[in-house]
């Protein structure tokens, strides 16, 4: 059997530290369909004609104060955000990857895919603090900045960056089909859970 025949466009919406990408990894494998994080960098620059840096910084990643100053801003005619145009390709990569059965972590692909009617499962990820602190530790991430403060930013500007271009909050558990605490159980065993669950609806 084709284990990938019916199996919808999976997204992965987490909490910093929460295990998104190991999860995200583990289903590909699972269903033997892509998945796609570090990936939107060059695809969204080429339709974009921003920079791979710019998407970067950018891509995922908007400040309270930024998120003001795009609201004040965008009532001019004259005023074109990086933050709008990057998310807009970041849509078009979205929905252009949603031809097919794969798996999309973050950039709001759960509301994208919602509102375009693209059948999908939404998966929303969340830990405990010393679960996260600890991944976050492993990956390294935060340079010179304190580890909870780190993780309270990243937190803090994907929850702004969601807010601002789907007016909920990440995390609402109305916008999922499944919330789970990754910390209860080993990886695997998250990864067992999920598949088990995407199988039944796609039967």
């Amino acid at each position: 059997m084709n284990r990938q025949s019916n199996i919808p466009v999976i997204t992965i919406s987490r909490q910093y530290g929460a295990g998104g990408r190991t999860i995200a990894r583990g289903l590909s494998a699972r269903f033997d369909i892509p998945w796609y994080d570090k990936d939107f960098v060059a695809e969204t620059a080429a339709k974009s004609g921003y920079s791979e840096e710019d998407i970067r910084q950018e891509g995922e990643q908007l400040s309270a104060g930024g998120r003001f100053l795009n609201s004040v801003l965008n009532t001019s005619a004259a005023y074109s955000s990086s933050h709008d145009g990057i998310f807009l390709a970041q849509k078009q990569v979205i929905m252009d990857l949603s031809a097919a059965p794969c798996i999309i972590v973050g950039r709001c692909a759960d509301y994208i895919l919602r509102e375009a009617d693209v059948r999908c499962f939404s998966l929303f990820l969340y830990a405990d603090q010393p679960f996260r602190l600890e991944r976050a530790r492993q990956l390294h991430e935060n340079g010179d900045m304190d580890l909870k403060k780190y993780v309270a930013k990243v937190d803090s500007q994907r929850d702004t960056y969601y807010r601002n271009y789907t007016h909920h909050f990440l995390g609402d558990v109305s916008l999922y089909d499944l919330c789970l605490n990754s910390a209860r159980m080993s990886m695997d065993d998250n990864i067992e859970l999920i598949a088990q669950m995407i199988e039944a609806i796609s039967r």
